[in-house]
């Protein structure tokens, strides 16, 4: 069984930062894209990067692009999002997906393109 676990989310204030993470249980880390999203009550899913571990090819999202991080680590199959300079409108739910081939494009910022996903973490970001 394929499990995706985000942990990290939490409360804090603008400006400040926080470490995800996305524990990969099930599906090995070759020849995959994991993601990262983000869902804000009453908005769509938004996608704000991408990784394909074996490689290290990243994209971004240009709302995070300077102040998001997106890095894998292949031994544990986690993958992390490091998100710096935080704003209130970060405020969402965060979510990782998997895909189960790798590719690149913008197409990769859409959710429909993922096979898998984790339940999500919260992120509150206080002004």
């Amino acid at each position: 069984e394929v499990q995706l676990v985000e942990s990290g989310g939490g409360l804090v204030q603008a400006g400040g930062s926080l470490r995800l993470s996305c524990a990969v249980t099930g599906y090995g880390f070759n020849n995959v894209i994991i993601g990262w999203f983000r869902q804000a009550p009453g908005k769509e899913r938004e996608g704000l990067s991408y990784i394909s571990p074996h490689n290290g090819e990243t994209d971004y999202q240009d709302s995070v692009k300077g102040r998001f991080t997106i890095s894998s680590d292949a031994a544990k199959t986690t993958v992390y999002l490091q998100m710096d300079n935080l704003k209130p409108e970060d405020t969402a739910v965060y979510l990782c997906a998997l895909r189960r081939t790798a590719y690149s494009g913008y197409f990769l910022f859409y959710s429909e393109h993922y096979d898998y996903w984790g339940q999500g973490t919260q992120v509150t970001v206080s002004s």
